[in-house]
Order: C-alpha cells, then sequence, then structure tokens
C-alpha cells in the first residue's frame, strides 16, 4: 500500500481462539443508556472452534464435521480463471497456500426473509465452493451474519420486538432457505455479536495508527487519510456522497467518512467499548470477522455487485489501516437479479421472497434458473424463465430416473468394463466441456447447454429400436449417468433421489395448474375414450387445455403420462438462453 503504511502495527488475527456459543461468558449487551434492559451472554460450556487450513470442514471440540455429498473426482492440475472486480480482468487462480482457500462471502443482514437477489449470491459461491473442492482445494469458507445493524433496531421496533432475538430468528429463517435451494454449509459462520472483542480490538489499531478520529462516542474512519480509496470501485474521493449507510453529519472532516463505531442511542441495544456504550458501524465487522477466522490475507472475498461500493471499498480501507500487510487475491462479484431492468431489493419494494418463489417452483427449479445465466451477468426474474427451468430440471432428472430404472433390473456386476467408442467420445467431450467452462469463469451456461448431448444419448438408448439395439447399451447408460451425476453434484443440482423430486415437481406444476392429479388422470381417460372413437377433435381440445395450463401429455405404447410443462401462453415469450 506504499510507504505510509510501512511503520503500521498490525491488527493480529485469530487463527485459533475459543468462545461459547454466544462468545465471551463475561459480556454484557445493554439497552440504551437510560434503559432498564440488559441481558449477559453466559454459556459455561466453552468450544473449541477454527478453520483448519487442512481440511474444509468445520471443527468443534476437535471434530471434523463432514459435508461432502458425493464422490467426485479430483483434479488439481486445471487452471481456473477468476474474473478479479479490483484488476477489472480475468486472472489466473493461485492461492496464497498450495491446496488451500480461504474464501469470505458477505452475509444477510438478517431482519427479514431473504429474497432471490440473497438467493442468487449464495448459490453462486456455493457453486464456486463445490467447484474449488472437485479441484481437490481444501476451502476454508467464511460467511457472516449480521445480526447487528440499524435495519434491524428498526424492524425490531416496529414489531416490539428484541433485536437480538429478531435477527437470530431470521438467522434460523435463512439457513432453511439454503438447505432448500442446496447450498452445502460454509466452514464457519460468524456473528456480528459474537465478535465484539475482535471488532474493538481492529478499531482500537486503526485509531492507534491514526486513520481515524473520535468524536463524541462516534469512530469514524478518515478516508483522506486513505490515498488509494476508491482502487475497488473507480471512484474518485471527490465524487462519493454521504448516504447509503453514511450518514449526513457535519461533524465529520469528510462527508465520505463512514463510522467505525456509533454512540449508543435511546432503546437500542450496546457493548462497552473504551470510546462509551455503542455498537459497531456496518463495515468494520467484515473486516474483523474475516481477520479472525482467515488472516489479513487471504484469497477470496466475494458478495453481490451492490456491495463493491461502499461496504468492501471501505473494508479495504479499514483492513489496510489495521494492519499494513493487508491484502486479499481475488474480489468477486455477482450480478443483480433484476424485475423489468430495475434491480430487485427490499429497500426498492420489488422483490420476491424465496419462501414466495418456492411456493410454486421446486428449490432445484429455482437454482436452475439462477445457474442459467452467468453470476456475473444481470438476470431479470420473471415466470416464463422459471416455467421453462422447472421443465428442463424435470427433463433431467426423468431421463435419469428411467436410466436407473433400466440398470436396475441388471445386476452390476455382469456390467463390462469397457463402452463403445462413441459413449466415450460423448463422455469425454461433455467432460471437457464441463472442466473448460467452469475453469473459464465458472460459466454454468454452457455446462448446462452441454448436458443435452449425453442426456439425449440416453434417451436414444433407452427409446429408440437402434439405441435397443446397441452393443454394451447398459454400459453405456451406466457410464453416462455417472458423469452426470458427477457434474450434477458440482452445480449443486443432485438430488437425494429421482422420484421424489420428479414427484414434488408434478406437484409444484399442479398448484402452479390450480388442477389435482385426478382431474388429469380424468381428462387422460376421457380423452383415451376420444381417440378410441376417433373423435379426434375432442382429443386435442382435451390435449391443448391440459398444455394451456402447463400440463404436457406424453403418449407411449404403455399408455398416457403427463409431466410440467412451459404453459402455452408463456411458451413463445420464451427466449434463447444468455
Amino acid at each position: 500500500m506504499g510507504s505510509l503504511l510501512l511503520n503500521l502495527k498490525c491488527y493480529k488475527p485469530l487463527t485459533l481462539f475459543r468462545f461459547s456459543p454466544l462468545l465471551h461468558s463475561f459480556q454484557t449487551i445493554q439497552f440504551g443508556p437510560h434503559s432498564h434492559r440488559s441481558f449477559k451472554l453466559n454459556n459455561n460450556k466453552r468450544r473449541l472452534f477454527r478453520c483448519l487450513s487442512s481440511s474444509s470442514h468445520p471443527v468443534i471440540d476437535g471434530k471434523s464435521v463432514s459435508q461432502t455429498d458425493s464422490d467426485i473426482p479430483v483434479s488439481q492440475s486445471t487452471q481456473l480463471w477468476l474474473y478479479n472486480t479490483m484488476s477489472r480482468k480475468r486472472e489466473l487462480f493461485k492461492p496464497k497456500v498450495e491446496g488451500k482457500v480461504g474464501m469470505y462471502v458477505c452475509g444477510v443482514t438478517a431482519y427479514d426473509l431473504s429474497h432471490i437477489g440473497h438467493a442468487r449470491v449464495y448459490v453462486t459461491f456455493d457453486v464456486l465452493y463445490r467447484y474449488l473442492r472437485h479441484l481437490g482445494y481444501e476451502v476454508c469458507y467464511v460467511r457472516n451474519f449480521t445480526d447487528v445493524d440499524d435495519k434491524i433496531i428498526a424492524r425490531a421496533n416496529e414489531l416490539g420486538e428484541d433485536p437480538i432475538s429478531l435477527s437470530r430468528r431470521y438467522c434460523e429463517e435463512f439457513h432453511q432457505d439454503m438447505v432448500d435451494l442446496r447450498c452445502l454449509s460454509p466452514s464457519v459462520e460468524p456473528r456480528v455479536s459474537d465478535h465484539m472483542p475482535h471488532i474493538i480490538d481492529m478499531i482500537k489499531q486503526i485509531l492507534e495508527n491514526e486513520f481515524a478520529y473520535k468524536v463524541d462516542g462516534d469512530v469514524y474512519f478518515s478516508v483522506d487519510k486513505f490515498p488509494e480509496y476508491g482502487q475497488l470501485s473507480g471512484r474518485k474521493l471527490e465524487d462519493n456522497r454521504a448516504g447509503e449507510r453514511v450518514a449526513v453529519d457535519s461533524r465529520k472532516k469528510n462527508p465520505a467518512d463512514f463510522a467505525l463505531w456509533k454512540s449508543a442511542k435511546e432503546g437500542e441495544p450496546f457493548w462497552e467499548s473504551p470510546w462509551g456504550p455503542g455498537r459497531p458501524g456496518w463495515h468494520i465487522e467484515c473486516s474483523a470477522m474475516s481477520a479472525a477466522y482467515l488472516g489479513h490475507s487471504f484469497d477470496i472475498h466475494g458478495g453481490g455487485m451492490d456491495l463493491v461500493f461502499p461496504h468492501h471499498e471501505n473494508e479495504i480501507a479499514q483492513s489496510c489501516a489495521a494492519c499494513n500487510c493487508s491484502h486479499i487475491s481475488y474480489w468477486i462479484h455477482n450480478g443483480f437479479v433484476t424485475i423489468d431492468s430495475e434491480k430487485m431489493s427490499k429497500s426498492l419494494g420489488n422483490f420476491f421472497t424465496i419462501r414466495q418463489v418456492l411456493e410454486l417452483y421446486h428449490p432445484l427449479a429455482l437454482r436452475l434458473f439462477l445457474i442459467g445465466t452467468h453470476y456475473r451477468s444481470p438476470i431479470n426474474y420473471s415466470v416464463v424463465q422459471l416455467e421453462s427451468a422447472s421443465e428442463r430440471i424435470f427433463y433431467i432428472y426423468q431421463t435419469l430416473h428411467d436410466s436407473e430404472n433400466v440398470l436396475s433390473q441388471h445386476d452390476a456386476a455382469t456390467l463390462k468394463d469397457s463402452v463403445p467408442p462413441d459413449t466415450i467420445n460423448t463422455i469425454n467431450k461433455f467432460h471437457n466441456d464441463f472442466m473448460a467452462s467452469m475453469s473459464d469463469d465458472l460459466h454454468t451456461p454452457v455446462v448446462l447447454a452441454a448436458l443435452s448431448d449425453p442426456l439425449k444419448t440416453i434417451n436414444d438408448l433407452l427409446h429408440t429400436r437402434k439405441g435397443k439395439k446397441q452393443a454394451m447399451r447398459l454400459e453405456s447408460l451406466a457410464a453416462l449417468e455417472k458423469i452426470i451425476r458427477n457434474v450434477l453434484t458440482v452445480l449443486g443440482l443432485m438430488p437425494k433421489g429421482y422420484s421424489e423430486v420428479l414427484q414434488q415437481l408434478r406437484e409444484k406444476a399442479l398448484k402452479r395448474a390450480k388442477l389435482s392429479e385426478g382431474h388429469i388422470l380424468q381428462k387422460i381417460e376421457e380423452r383415451n375414450v376420444a381417440r378410441k372413437n376417433k373423435d379426434y377433435e375432442k382429443s386435442d381440445v382435451i390435449r391443448k387445455d391440459l398444455a394451456a395450463v402447463g400440463i404436457a401429455l406424453m403418449d407411449s405404447p404403455e399408455g398416457t403420462t403427463w409431466r410440467p410443462a412451459v404453459p402455452l401462453a408463456l411458451r413463445e415469450q420464451q427466449v434463447a438462453p444468455n
């Protein structure tokens, strides 16, 4: 960071520390200087919790907790290229420690249910987490909760609820959303309220290094003391204005100065500090918690594009002010989810919660929709896109289910070790496309498109006269299903069972169509009778009426079945994938 920072003292990261589930038992949270409400953070049982450089799993009380959901092949020789917001270009990924990755992703401010903009962030970084592990890296993935914030306090006051209690409740709601979306648990999920000593220590170091100043119990970072301010966002200091979590305050030396510590206000939770009772500003928490678990220098820091400024810009400034060895190798940001070309956000009131979407669509359909566009591009939320994702995911699972059924009728031990050259070529091409696309800045849409060939080959082997007669047909099915299953696992799209997820997808389609399965089966029977009587006009009307509400009829020698499909009226609106 230049000569300016050479003589600064470093805030020391905590690579190993002990805390109770709510951290230091001696600590007291209080409410407002004139309030009588207070409570202690007590827990007699202390727990050892740390990120080990040799494991991607959390370690609690010395025991490793595994969260691997599949046997995924390893390839450490593949070159991974990631777009770095700092350099504004794709860069070859080289971790600071060979074979190990430290990754910090900014989590939610827990005051309400999460919307699908949040879903996109955490699905994006879940895919990166999974792919890094696929490449053989040992990943320490840290994702925080902001449970002390102006928005939380405002919402708690609105509901007449304790702020910490409200935040804890919404943290659990967020966890359920992540489980639904098949996002793996991070290695560690620190919360602001558990890390006040680390936040206070970092602020003390920033003050000692003369990058901040105190005003009536508040502590502000002085952006004029940090010449590199704006390096991530590309903004010039003179262009910055107060607002957006940077309060207008005439006491500031520069309107762009931001709060590291806020003095306590009536009725708000507060913690004791050297500057009086108060609570931390928004930005300092991530600097302190990332340093606590990953050190001042680590590999990846990520979040939504809206965090580039001011949050991540301010993180860089305060982290470097606390320690001149602070350095993040790759800053990675995902694009917005938009509605009518406007960013989806709670503040604009134009958002859909994850729960609202999952009322009508399966979580795996939503996940497929989210990774169907490159993570850095904006993605426009629309019903037709979700319908298309639902239809596509059903086709994928139905194909694999049919293959599994055929294979289950034969003894796996009787299968030969080899497969035909054509199948080998299909598998190799798909694997190469997968590795090349994912290693090119996580190009998931290309991977999803590449699924078409192996899926078509499976369907040909299952249903065509030529395919059924092909030599080593079963060996081909087994090999194709395995490579597809492994790729779906890396993408987070592998279900626990095909039958279960297919039934769930049907149930969601019925709910959208406002029909019961009994009604559809009755219509199929009516259509069978009409066809038997050669009343083809009535037969076509029944088919079209069901297709209009997203129910497609499938005729085969075994009879007629149905599957979810894009409703006819929406099919015309379908656009080519990004």
